[in-house]
């Protein structure tokens, strides 16, 4: 483009080179503006699938004293709050063989998103 416009007046060259520099510099900012939307959109889409997979899982509760059994949570149980060490079903499974009078909260009923039935007592 540059090579076109030599033969063209300095005054011209200096108007038309601001419009081109005036339009990259629009071009610049909607792509910032979309490059922005993008990952706005990335980050709540890593948020939802983490919430999902969180929705899903299962916590254990160690246990408060010597000899007692821990305790089988959903993920989202508001009575044990730890945020971290979810369980998955596979893992959940295992706590169960591992941990065989292992106890269930009766807030957030863990069994039934197991697929057990519920504990007597």
């Amino acid at each position: 483009m540059l090579e076109r416009m030599s033969g063209r007046p300095r005054a011209e060259r200096i108007v038309l080179l601001e419009g081109l520099r005036d339009w990259l510099a629009y071009q610049l900012r909607q792509t910032e503006r979309t490059l922005a939307q993008l990952r706005a959109e990335e980050d709540e889409e890593r948020r939802r699938l983490e919430a999902e997979r969180i929705a899903g899982s299962w916590k254990l509760q160690p246990a408060r004293v010597t000899g007692a059994q821990p305790m089988l949570h959903r993920a989202d149980c508001r009575l044990y709050k730890t945020q971290l060490g979810y369980l998955d079903r596979e893992h959940a499974a295992v706590a169960l063989e591992e941990f065989p009078r292992l106890e269930m909260c009766q807030i957030c009923a863990p069994w039934g998103s197991l697929g057990l039935p519920a504990p007597e007592g």
